[in-house]
């Protein structure tokens, strides 16, 4: 379902909205987060007497550990605590619950040295640092972290594993490795983004009273789908026939890379397109009609007798590309075309003689990187409210905004909505993580379906087809970006399951769509039951690329 995704400067004002203007006191706020958090742990971790060491900071994040190692002790537990930092130093709340664990006889250690250490410990609550990390995790902190994650116990972390930003998830320093993550009211970006989510181990939401009428007017704009989206597709209707269902227009596959083609035409076709017409090189003619034989062809290149005849640069051509260009609902260009003059020429008819909606991709992208005007172009055409969406994997991504790939990776929550507004484009920018920016810049996606085997040729090209066969059927732009990531990771988690990620390939993807299609449809449970939609929502952290 979906799911805000927040930074901690939000979290933190959805915290004191809820303190100020609902009259929600700040300890009531944690005492609800502490047992949240002891519900969240596993049943036959409760069910006898635990060994337990709460590591815990100054903050509130402290406070909250404390009061999750009380509820434990109380239950019958043994239960240590180590409070690192000096207490005059602690929040008003933590120092209270430093006073509520002295009023039952407990003591508070300084340091982790001071401990009954003998490697027999059940459980670590990792309570160091909150979401509010800024900087690096140094000297008796960074030691902590080290200890916590030398001990052969499994840690609990709260809210955020100490040591990972909650708005990127880089490590800072050092993190913890967590087994279970149990943050409140939202997910936090950091944990969705890597390497911050393989910290997470099972990530669980707990709420504690701090919900969506906090928002008080400033929501957050980043989401994501957790599990599976029952309401993304819409049902076909009756009595429609394959002109109503759209004509998608794939201009893809120069000589030698047919194979970008053929992904690109079955996957609009599988995505739901009544109609594809390709626009290719004649050296593909006979494997897209083996592959794809439902799609019509328009080739060009050398004229040999089983071709069509027109050829390249000629009149023909182009007077039959014009009138594929009128018939199409959609258009996608780039997959495969090469960057020559010719490639060059089709997609500058593409943007600037038709306004039809437009996803380009590939070699599309690199093509368009090196035309500023091309650029202009699209963001006039933005403000005039034509759709176009790109598909960057982070190296076209880097050409198109001006910047390294890895620069761009470590700002993956901030560039590609500011290259969506300057182009004013909707911007699908593919990583582990694959996020989409409205062109507006306003919303922003963040998709956590999807695994490590979809790093594999093709898979790009199956993505810019899924979304172009959605467009063509009446989708806007950001409905079709969204629902086309999110269905093509499904299809990639589908796809492992029953390949391998280490087999799988692009192809197996597509044999998945129409599986990840009914899954959203049926509103009974899918053939993946409960188990499936639970690992999607409880572990996406956990490893899931």
């Amino acid at each position: 379902m979906k799911e805000y995704l927040v930074t901690a400067s939000q979290m933190k004002q959805y915290d004191k909205n809820t303190i100020a203007f609902h009259r929600m006191p700040s300890l009531l706020l944690m005492e609800r987060a502490a047992l949240v958090t002891v519900e969240a742990l596993p049943k036959t971790f409760l069910e006898k007497p635990k060994r337990v060491v709460v590591i815990a900071g100054c903050g509130n994040n402290g406070g909250d550990g404390l009061a999750v190692g009380r509820l434990l002790f109380l239950a019958g537990h043994a239960v240590e605590f180590v409070l690192l930092g000096n207490p005059d130093h602690c929040t008003e709340e933590t120092k209270q619950q430093l006073e509520i664990l002295a009023s039952y006889g407990v003591r508070t250690f300084g340091r982790i040295s001071e401990l009954t250490y003998d490697k027999n410990i059940d459980m670590v609550i990792d309570a160091l640092f909150g979401v509010g990390l800024s900087r690096p995790v140094e000297g008796m902190y960074a030691e902590a972290v080290s200890w916590m994650n030398e001990t052969d116990a499994p840690i609990c972390s709260i809210d955020i594993p100490s040591g990972i930003s909650a708005d990127t998830g880089e490590i800072l320093g050092c993190a913890v490795k967590a087994s279970l993550t149990v943050t409140y009211g939202f997910y936090k970006l950091g944990q969705m983004l890597y390497p911050g989510a393989a910290h997470c181990g099972r990530l669980i939401c707990g709420q504690m009273g701090i919900d969506e009428k906090s928002f008080l007017g400033t929501e957050p704009s980043w989401y994501t789908y957790l599990g599976i989206e029952k309401g993304l597709l819409k049902r076909r209707a009756p009595d429609g026939n394959k002109g109503t269902f759209g004509k998608v227009l794939v201009i893809a596959g120069s000589k030698q890379t047919c194979g970008a083609a053929m992904l690109a035409a079955k996957s609009a076709f599988c995505a739901g397109a009544g109609m594809v017409k390709v626009v290719t090189a004649v050296e593909n003619r006979d494997a897209l009609l083996q592959y794809v034989p439902e799609a019509m062809l328009l080739t060009y290149g050398a004229k040999r007798e089983a071709a069509d005849d027109s050829l390249w640069g000629q009149k023909g051509f182009w007077q039959a590309f014009e009138e594929a260009v009128t018939w199409a609902d959609c258009i996608l260009i780039g997959p495969g075309i090469g960057q020559g003059d010719f490639a060059r020429s089709l997609l500058v008819y593409c943007i600037e003689e038709s306004r039809l909606p437009l996803v380009i991709d590939a070699d599309g992208l690199n093509l368009l990187a090196k035309e500023k005007d091309l650029q202009s172009e699209l963001a006039e055409q933005g403000a005039q409210n034509r759709c176009v969406i790109l598909t960057p994997h982070l190296g076209e991504f880097g050409r198109l905004y001006g910047c390294e790939t890895a620069v761009c990776k470590e700002h993956l929550t901030q560039y590609p909505r500011q290259l969506a507004q300057r182009l004013g484009c909707t911007v699908i920018c593919k990583d582990a993580r694959t996020v989409a920016a409205s062109k507006d810049g306003e919303s922003c996606y963040l998709n956590t379906t999807g695994n490590a085997g979809m790093a594999t040729a093709g898979s790009g090209d199956v993505l810019a087809g899924m979304t172009a066969g959605l467009c063509a059927q009446g989708m806007d732009g950001w409905e079709a970006s969204v629902t086309g990531v999110y269905l093509h990771g499904l299809a990639g988690d589908m796809a492992a399951e029953k390949w391998t990620q280490e087999a799988m390939t692009a192809t197996n993807m597509i044999a998945q769509i129409p599986s990840a299609i009914r899954a959203c449809q049926r509103e009974e449970e899918c053939m993946y039951g409960k188990s499936y939609v639970g690992e999607l929502s409880e572990s996406v952290c956990g490893g899931r690329s």
